[in-house]
């Protein structure tokens, strides 16, 4: 780990401005962000950064390399993550770049799934997605960050939650479950 640890956030949310979870979350990264407290934090919203979805792979594989901890925070749709994130999963994480033959680069990185979902849902129906893609890429994954129904609840627990985010985030990478050095990716 370098001293200085970076953390790269992924949020993809087609209509973020009407989400009042994942609006929270984002602007409690970019506001982190902004104050430089903490490591180093990219917030990248992927539908304001492509809106029409012509997805940079090289500029997003570059931040990728620079980042310690990747975080993909969205919603839970239909069983798994919004259009967006899945077009950048097809055309960033390339076969022998990401996977494969040769495909290294993200090798021991962490990788944070923040998700919301609007209720409680089995989460055995959507996970085992984001265990196989970061097995395949060698990646350490964490256990999730889950936001379940927060949209029905009062406010209050919505800025629980946020404010439970934002300390995780400044607090990294001296995170409990950091304490020991990540399997490696050939353990089972």
């Amino acid at each position: 780990m370098p001293p200085t640890a970076s953390i790269l956030i992924l949020a993809a949310h087609p209509r973020r401005r009407f989400s009042l979870v994942n609006h929270a979350l984002v602007e409690a990264a970019e506001a982190l962000a902004r104050e430089g407290a903490g490591p180093a934090l990219t917030v990248c919203d992927l539908y304001a950064t492509y809106p029409d979805m012509l997805i940079d792979a090289r500029a997003e594989q570059a931040r990728l390399v620079a980042a310690d901890l990747v975080v993909w925070q969205h919603p839970i749709h239909w069983f798994g993550m919004p259009p967006l994130m899945k077009q950048w999963l097809d055309e960033v994480l390339t076969l022998h770049w990401a996977h494969g033959p040769g495909g290294s680069a993200l090798q021991g990185k962490r990788l944070w799934v923040v998700a919301s979902t609007p209720r409680r849902e089995d989460r055995r129906v959507w996970w085992p997605a984001y265990e196989r893609i970061a097995q395949e890429c060698g990646m350490h994954l964490l256990e999730p960050f889950i936001l379940e129904g927060l949209r029905e609840r009062p406010r209050l627990e919505l800025d629980l939650a946020v404010q439970s985010y934002r300390q995780r985030l400044m607090s990294y990478p001296h995170w409990p479950e950091l304490a020991s050095p990540p399997p490696s990716a050939t353990e089972p």
